[in-house]
């Protein structure tokens, strides 16, 4: 698994509203917290998106995009983000290269993805590395942490 200090691995993926997203795109503009999650619809990472959601605002106040992934479709990305008013990309890495890149893969991507959020800086470098499988609510706390440090609103 990739680590703080990190560069982070460009990919690109097919997002539930059916657009390309590309980390590269928002290097040098934005912050990134890519949550990667095993499954949507299921109770853990429902809890989580929604958690994510909630905290979108103050994500985007601190100069952040927040842009989940997992190995499911974007079709089914798209009814998972309608049923539960997801307003960022969630990302289909159905062949799990993405995972593979991030090291979150488990038996090579033929299960889904461990519960990890990294958060990266507008200049591409992992600054936190969260991994938690059932400590849902960490994974937001943490990464806002991390964003109000890169902000220069925390030490």
């Amino acid at each position: 698994m990739l680590q703080k200090g990190d560069r982070a691995p460009d990919f690109e993926g097919l997002t539930g509203d059916g657009r390309n997203f590309r980390l590269r795109d928002y290097l040098g503009r934005r912050h990134v917290v890519l949550y990667f999650f095993p499954r949507d619809f299921t109770p853990g990472c429902t809890k989580e998106a929604c958690s994510f959601r909630d905290h979108r605002a103050e994500v985007a106040r601190l100069d952040g995009e927040i842009v989940g992934v997992s190995l499911d479709p974007a079709d089914r990305h798209a009814a998972f983000a309608e049923k539960y008013r997801l307003t960022f990309p969630l990302v289909s890495d159905t062949d799990a290269r993405i995972a593979q890149k991030y090291g979150v893969a488990r038996l090579g991507g033929w299960l889904p993805s461990k519960r990890v959020t990294f958060v990266i800086d507008k200049e591409g470098v992992i600054q936190e590395v969260i991994h938690s499988e059932f400590g849902i609510d960490i994974h937001v706390d943490r990464a806002l942490a991390a964003l109000r440090r890169l902000q220069g609103e925390e030490k």
